[in-house]
């Protein structure tokens, strides 16, 4: 069993890191530069950039600094137009395009931004426009439709199938009772084997996937994210590439007798409440 890498988008310099926060809160720029050079030398594909609710010239100079201790590309991420246009205009590109996170069917005038400097969007396909309101796609089917639209939205602008990253959104696997693990790993297939589509890139946050869940013990040892690492081996094969996650993890590919395997096996065929009884049995073993 052999893939690509995944690629990291490191996801450390976020405001809703609580260190980070602090860093921030302090003007601590060389912390945020050594957080930056860091994750560079750990293999971080890009680094991502989030600075909450702040202005957008601080959004920019933060963009500045973390480009002074990196060579990596980095991911511009916030909801907010005027900050993302404040970092693209400083943005050094020479490393490679940023990554824009994230574009949503609510925020299609963020699209208007390539004009500036060309990006690569990471799209996001978990959300749907219902009346003029965001609402969460629940089925597979939502899902993709919401991908259909975005990256026709995208061609709009010039944007080429090979700079889309798609992200179908992942829910905690210890509450999903909402089948939010099959949904997604649905919506993967139906993109893949749609020649539409062909050329582009999924990603999600993985961080999210085993929030509040225990370390697990193995080998002896307590280690952090085996169903992360379950998840991966599932859903590369079906042309997810990115994650936005930790370059300290270990995420690898598992065997299919692996116990972690069969957990998240059990929870593609599972529903309701069961799902959340099965994940909550593997870290009692």
């Amino acid at each position: 069993m052999s893939f690509a890498p995944i690629n990291i988008i490191a996801e450390s310099i976020n405001d809703s890191v609580p260190s980070t926060h602090e860093l921030y809160e302090a003007g601590n720029i060389a912390g945020i530069r050594e957080l930056a050079k860091i994750q560079d030398e750990k293999g971080g594909k890009y680094i991502d950039v989030n600075v909450g609710g702040r202005s957008a010239d601080f959004f920019a100079g933060i963009i500045q600094e973390v480009q002074s201790a990196t060579r990596k590309p980095l991911s511009i991420d916030t909801p907010d137009a005027a900050l993302a246009e404040a970092a693209l205009r400083v943005y050094d590109d020479s490393v490679g395009k940023a990554v824009l996170n994230s574009i949503s069917p609510l925020r299609l005038e963020m699209f208007a931004l390539y004009k500036i400097k060309p990006f690569r969007p990471i799209l996001l396909i978990s959300e749907q426009n219902t009346d003029g309101n965001a609402g969460a796609c629940h089925t597979d089917a939502e899902t993709f439709a919401a991908a259909k639209f975005l990256i026709t939205e995208a061609r709009k602008y010039g944007i080429a199938n090979e700079d889309i990253i798609f992200d179908p959104g992942i829910a905690p696997i210890g509450t999903d009772s909402g089948g939010n693990l099959i949904r997604l790993i649905s919506t993967l297939r139906m993109i893949q084997a749609d020649k539409d589509f062909a050329g582009v890139h999924a990603s999600v946050g993985l961080s999210n996937f085993t929030v509040m869940l225990p370390s697990k013990r193995q080998d002896g040892s307590l280690v952090k994210g085996p169903l992360e690492s379950a998840f991966l081996t599932r859903a590369m094969p079906l042309g997810l590439d990115y994650v936005i996650g930790s370059v300290k993890r270990n995420y690898e590919l598992l065997a299919d007798d692996h116990p972690a395997m069969q957990c998240i096996d059990d929870c593609l065929k599972l529903s309701g409440y069961d799902t959340i009884k099965r994940v909550r049995e593997f870290y009692k073993k």
